[in-house]
């Protein structure tokens, strides 16, 4: 009997599937269609077939990726503790490596106590539902990122959008939705990952005081490159005790893999009871582990890394707009070139992918409609001349 349905089911699921080409077909015709990009390495500069490649689309931003120091530190923590931690943190995961990274996390950040994720996704899901539920209310600021914005929806909190860097936007919100015993949560990022701008932090952690709401940043773009010894902009403007939750991520200056919390100890025992993407998941491995700890290690050691990457990027910035280029309003390594058509975009970065130089085409939805654009992510591996090469391809590649 089952035998001879089999050939109808398989001919039904086909069918099934039609919505699939239909979806995959209007985003083609939008100008939408993302596929995994192979690169022969990884960093800000790519050699392959005797080409030097220079890579603008990676957030290796101190160029620690292939740091002796950090490899070595994974190559030790690796034969000391295996491949894998090989369970969760509550059942036989947690090993020593973990508990040192965290205090080394919580003292770089000038924190009281760190807790570690296995990625910045996964660091978002599971700590804004235990923040807050579906009594309570979020403000967050129109262009966070995905992964804050599903921890948001996550929790079931009513979500309030205020203008993007705007605290007298935000003021007029929290006055409009006062709490009356609900708890509010206030989400933003210190540096902006698409438009390398910076969160107005002390006039938004002045309004969380004065509005008794709680502040959840996102330093997942910042850490490495602003504040002592690259501890991230929360700590360069001493608001962390105004700050209830700072997040990010080891996969970017830090050049690993994971994610973290920093906050009060009773925050983290909470999160340690609580968080579902910390407790029900494998423990982040050994040596992805020591990779961060020896990332922190060549920060403390060389605190001025950010520093010279910044300058780097104001000698960029002001070369592109000398031309007339549209860099928003970055602050940062990371320069936006607004283009507006998708297409273009894609345009314009294929063409400077044929004169080996790497840029992201970035569209909607990690953009807002009608703001696609090219994202430079500079790092400390591409020199001056690196940048003056890129600046002349990118003015001859936009149409004026």
């Amino acid at each position: 009997m089952f035998r001879q349905a089999l050939p109808q089911a398989v001919s039904s699921v086909d069918m099934k599937e039609d919505w699939i080409q239909q979806k995959l077909d209007e985003a083609a015709t939008r100008g939408l269609t993302r596929q995994a990009s192979v690169q022969a390495q990884t960093g800000g500069i790519i050699k392959e077939n005797r080409k030097r490649i220079l890579n603008f689309s990676g957030n290796d931003y101190l160029n620690l990726a292939h740091h002796p120091h950090l490899i070595e530190r994974a190559r030790t923590a690796l034969e000391e503790y295996g491949t894998g931690a090989t369970a969760s943190r509550l059942v036989s995961g947690t090993l020593p490596l973990h508990e040192e990274l965290e205090t080394r996390l919580a003292a770089c950040k000038n924190q009281p106590a760190a807790l570690l994720y296995g990625s910045g996704y996964l660091t978002s899901l599971g700590t804004i539902p235990h923040l807050v539920d579906r009594h309570d209310l979020i403000f967050a600021d129109r262009l966070i990122h995905a992964c804050m914005l599903d921890g948001a929806r996550l929790s079931g909190a009513k979500l309030i959008r205020f203008k993007h860097n705007d605290p007298t936007d935000l003021q007029h919100r929290l006055e409009q939705h006062p709490a009356n015993g609900r708890r509010r949560l206030i989400l933003t990022e210190s540096l902006f990952s698409m438009d390398g701008d910076l969160a107005p932090l002390p006039e938004i952690a002045f309004l969380a005081a004065n509005h008794n709401a709680m502040l959840m940043v996102d330093e997942a773009h910042a850490m490495g490159i602003f504040g002592p010894t690259g501890s991230g902009r929360i700590h360069e403007h001493n608001l962390q005790s105004a700050t209830t939750l700072t997040m990010g991520t080891l996969s970017k200056a830090l050049a690993g893999y994971g994610g973290y919390i920093c906050g009060t100890a009773l925050l983290r025992q909470h999160l340690i009871q609580t968080s579902r993407s910390f407790i029900y998941t494998t423990a982040p491995p050994p040596a992805q582990l020591g990779t961060a700890l020896g990332a922190l290690e060549i920060l403390e050691n060389e605190p001025d890394l950010g520093t010279r990457l910044l300058e780097k990027a104001a000698h960029f910035r002001k070369a592109l707009q000398s031309h007339g280029l549209n860099t928003l309003q970055s602050a940062s390594q990371i320069i936006p070139i607004v283009i507006g058509d998708n297409h273009q975009a894609m345009h314009i970065a294929a063409s400077l992918k044929e004169q080996d130089i790497l840029v992201g085409a970035i569209r909607p939805p990690t953009v807002p409609e009608g703001t696609a654009r090219l994202r430079i992510s500079l790092t400390l591996a591409h020199t001056d001349d690196d940048i003056d090469r890129a600046t002349r391809a990118i003015i001859r590649a936009i149409p004026s």
